[in-house]
């Protein structure tokens, strides 16, 4: 699916990848930086909602595509497993083709299930590796084997967490995404390229229980929830001229949770 509305001058370019429902953080970020003049391409795979005890949400890319175009901005999205390690040269050349060379690329995928040390499978925890490791390395490659935009002006940004205990294969797989990120900002310099890693702490995209909720209250100081909106807000940022000299970083984005 592709949308090109008429505008001028023309706009730079953001790949998001994850945005596969209207709550979640990456759509946050597409509707955000769309607002900000921003074309935008991002993946979706629905595989993983089905999965997921949320469940798909029908109809999620039209009204994703929908508000984009409101504002303003050409869009196309690919539906995209990650998992696969095809996929990420597949997004690159659908991109291209459809919206241009890429000026941002922002990470907001995931595979998440929850499992411990004694528990967890070694089908999930290479699956996790997959797709927040092995598919992170091979983006940031593609993305940097193709970058065509002015010398200062390309941004790497992907999305982390700390969260370990019960969460191995999610955690570690993380933990790996932030070292190859931040790689990024040091092998990409010559490009103009600056590479950061974001951890949003908890964020409701209707996965928390309700003792989730009361639990992450009591730990953040200023007494709400995260919302796609707060880390929208700082990757626009990141995205801006102003944000350039933010470089090399694992930003904690989480009101203070503890």
């Amino acid at each position: 699916m592709t949308t090109n509305p008429t505008h001028a001058p023309a706009r730079p370019l953001a790949l998001i990848t994850g945005v596969g429902r209207t709550i979640g953080i990456g759509a946050g970020i597409a509707r955000q930086l769309a607002a900000s003049g921003w074309d935008i391409a991002f993946t979706y795979w629905s595989p993983y909602d089905e999965r997921m005890a949320w469940g798909p949400e029908a109809g999620a890319t039209t009204s994703i595509t929908d508000v984009l175009t409101q504002l303003g901005a050409s869009s196309t999205a690919v539906e995209a497993d990650l998992a696969d390690p095809d996929t990420p040269t597949r997004v690159f050349d659908e991109v291209e083709r459809d919206l241009g060379s890429v000026t941002a690329l922002v990470m907001c995928h995931c595979e998440s299930v929850d499992s411990g040390l004694l528990d967890t499978t070694v089908e999930s925890f290479d699956r996790h590796f997959a797709v927040n490791a092995r598919a992170t390395w091979l983006l940031i490659r593609e993305y940097g084997r193709r970058f065509a935009a002015p010398e200062g002006s390309g941004r790497i940004i992907a999305l982390t967490s700390d969260h370990t205990v019960n969460n191995l294969p999610y955690g570690a797989s993380k933990g790996a995404l932030d070292r190859i990120t931040l790689a990024a900002a040091h092998e990409l310099a010559h490009l103009g390229i600056t590479a950061n890693v974001v951890n949003p702490g908890p964020v409701d995209t209707g996965w928390m229980t309700d003792e989730g909720r009361a639990q992450v209250l009591r730990q953040t100081p200023l007494n709400r929830l995260g919302t796609p909106q707060d880390t929208a807000h700082l990757v626009d940022f990141l995205c801006s001229p102003e944000g350039q000299w933010i470089n090399g970083q694992l930003l904690m984005s989480n009101g203070g949770f503890a």
